[in-house]
C-alpha cells in the first residue's frame, strides 16, 4: 500500500520528536498545552478556537503523548458545519477525524491500514479555494492529500499533471498563479509532493532548483523577494526532499534552533518572538526532515 503525505508528516514528526531530550519535550508539550481551551480545542493567533489550528493540535498533541477527552473531541466534530467549509478548513476538518479515530486506535498503524474510504465533497463544490483556483499547486496539494486521507483515488492523474505546467516556472519551480516568471517555495514544494505521491520520487530538475534556493543562513525563503527565510518554507523544503532522498546543501540544525523561542513554541521568523501551534508542527518538522 502507497504510503500517503500524512504517514509521511507522521513519522517525520516522530523522528523529530527522537532528536529532542526530555526537558526539550517538556518545554514543547508545554507550549502545546498552552495553547490548548477546556474543551480541548486549539487556538490561533488571535486566542479563537481555530478549526485549522485544531487539526495541528491534535496532530501535536498524538505525537507528544499528551492526553485529550474522547468525547469533547466528538462533540466538537459534530458542531462543525462540514457543508460550509471552504477547502482548507474541510481538509482540516477530515484531518482532524481520523486523528480522532487514530487516537482512539491508539497505533499509526491504523492511518496505514485498509479502510473503507470516507465519502467527501466534489472539489467544484468549494466556493472558497487558495487562490481561486482550483488547479493551482496548493490547492491540488490540499485536494490531493484529501482524497489520500480518506482513502480515494485520484480520477484526473493525468489532467493534473498537465494542468501543473502552467504553473512551472521557465527558470526552475512553480508559482501558484499561471503563466509567472518566479517561483515561490510553498507552490514548488506542493507541485513536486503531488508529482511524488503520483509518479513516484525520482529526482528531477525542479528538486535541484528548490535544494539550490537554500539560504546562506540554512533556511528557506517563502520567495525571491522575501526579507528573510522562514521557518515554514524551510520545514516544507527539508521534508519534500527528504521524501524524495536528497540532502541539503548546508545543515540547517542552527536556523531552527535560532526559532525556538523560550516559551517553547516556534517562531515564524526570527523578525516575530511569538509562537503557535502551526509553528510547532513546523518546527518539529523540520527536526524530523534534518
Amino acid at each position: 500500500m502507497r504510503t500517503t503525505i500524512s504517514t509521511k508528516l507522521m513519522q517525520t514528526l516522530f523522528d523529530g520528536k527522537k532528536r529532542l531530550g526530555g526537558e526539550a519535550l517538556r518545554r514543547l508539550s508545554h507550549f502545546v498545552e498552552s495553547q490548548k481551551t477546556v474543551e480541548d480545542t486549539f487556538i490561533n493567533k488571535s486566542g479563537e478556537v481555530d478549526l485549522y489550528y485544531t487539526s495541528f493540535g491534535w496532530l501535536l498533541s498524538y505525537v507528544l503523548g499528551m492526553k485529550l477527552n474522547r468525547e469533547k473531541r466528538r462533540i466538537y466534530l459534530e458542531n462543525q458545519p462540514v457543508m460550509s467549509l471552504d477547502l482548507v478548513h474541510y481538509a482540516a476538518y477530515v484531518r482532524c477525524v481520523l486523528l480522532h479515530r487514530l487516537m482512539k486506535e491508539g497505533k499509526l498503524r491504523f492511518l496505514l491500514s485498509a479502510m473503507r474510504p470516507i465519502p467527501v465533497r466534489s472539489l467544484s463544490s468549494f466556493a472558497d479555494l487558495p487562490h481561486k483556483d482550483m488547479w493551482s499547486p496548493y490547492s491540488r496539494f490540499i485536494w490531493s492529500s484529501l482524497l489520500e486521507d480518506t482513502q480515494n483515488e485520484e480520477k484526473e492523474k493525468t489532467e493534473v499533471l498537465k494542468e501543473l505546467g502552467h504553473y512551472h516556472v521557465k527558470g526552475g519551480g512553480y508559482s501558484n498563479l499561471r503563466n509567472r516568471e518566479v517561483a515561490t517555495t510553498n507552490a514548488t514544494v506542493a507541485a513536486l509532493a503531488i508529482i511524488g505521491q503520483l509518479e513516484g520520487y525520482k529526482p528531477i530538475d525542479d528538486l535541484f532548483y528548490l535544494r539550490d534556493t537554500q539560504d546562506e543562513t540554512g533556511g528557506f525563503k517563502a520567495g525571491q523577494g522575501a526579507p528573510v527565510p522562514d521557518l515554514l518554507s524551510t520545514a516544507t523544503a527539508l521534508f519534500l526532499m527528504r521524501c524524495y532522498g536528497i540532502r541539503p546543501l548546508r545543515a540547517a540544525n542552527d536556523f531552527i534552533e535560532a526559532h525556538w523561542l523560550d516559551s517553547g513554541g516556534f517562531s515564524a521568523t526570527l523578525l516575530e518572538d511569538s509562537g503557535d501551534v502551526e509553528y510547532v508542527f513546523y518546527g518539529l518538522l523540520a527536526l524530523g526532515a534534518l
